[in-house]
């Protein structure tokens, strides 16, 4: 796929920066394609082509193409180990990840309970898949800790409190928080509940390398990348940053509800 668009594109004496100005997308999301990093929307092919001046004869062969890998995508997600390792390669070639979540831990801060919960719940599920998906997901969070690149996370104090599993588990899973909060190229905040909203947080979201945006749904992965979104998506990002705590009093935030999970669990014994 990122091959034949950069050899149409060479075709048609245009630049990548050229391109995405004709098409009305991000030169990134340009990019992406021709690295093979990213498959265009239906709406963002129809500006390719628009603004290649594609004839019917190349616009066959790009449909073509593209029903063809998006049936090869469609099996590797049929398998969620698949989709994991795919996410993994999504995140390796990232240098700036942006997350911001609500009702759950992200992926990239989840310990291996919570990921193996957090990847079967909702769903009819093979014990064995679920096992190595999530194998997949915390291998990926070696990430983390390499030099050169950059993590913003902020959450809710409702992600923080939702609890599957049990409070023992979400005790490790503070403590996994506590850790990453330390490292120098990672910042994580928590909008407490003390604290008005900037608006509704209807779903999470993470942003990779500000071109491709991905939010998490229970039947698989929605992959935004049109200005107007990820514009958005930046917008309500930087608004419950600006109401998040960082540091200690972030670390003083995940004592209190350790301590909280703490007299849950005894209260349930």
């Amino acid at each position: 796929m990122g091959e034949l668009l950069r050899r149409l594109r060479k075709n048609a004496g245009l630049t990548g920066k050229e391109l995405a100005l004709r098409a009305g997308v991000t030169q990134p999301t340009i990019s992406q394609i021709e690295t093979g990093q990213l498959l265009p929307v239906p709406e963002t092919v129809d500006r390719l082509v628009e603004a290649l001046g594609l004839d019917d004869s190349g616009r066959g062969e790009l449909d073509a193409l593209l029903v063809r890998l998006r049936d090869e995508v469609s099996r590797l997600k049929g398998g969620m180990a698949g989709r994991e390792a795919a996410d993994a390669a999504r995140l390796r070639s990232a240098r700036r990840v942006v997350s911001f979540q609500s009702a759950m831990i992200p992926a990239l801060l989840q310990t291996a309970e919570y990921a193996r919960l957090a990847l079967a719940f909702g769903r009819n599920v093979d014990a064995e898949d679920a096992a190595k998906a999530a194998a997949f997901r915390v291998e990926a969070q070696a990430v983390l800790f390499e030099s050169g690149r950059e993590f913003s996370f902020v959450l809710t104090e409702g992600a923080v409190r939702t609890w599957p599993g049990s409070p023992a588990l979400m005790r490790a899973q503070l403590d996994r928080l506590v850790q990453i909060s330390t490292l120098p190229h990672v910042e994580l905040g928590v909008v407490p509940w003390s604290v008005e909203t900037p608006g509704f947080p209807l779903h999470g979201f993470t942003v990779y390398d500000g071109s491709v945006s991905v939010v998490e749904s229970l039947t698989g992965d929605l992959t935004l990348s049109e200005p107007g979104e990820l514009a958005a998506h930046g917008e309500i990002f930087e608004a419950f940053a600006a109401a998040a705590i960082y540091g200690e009093g972030l670390r003083d935030l995940l004592g209190q509800i350790g301590a909280d999970y703490q007299e849950l669990a005894t209260r349930l014994s």
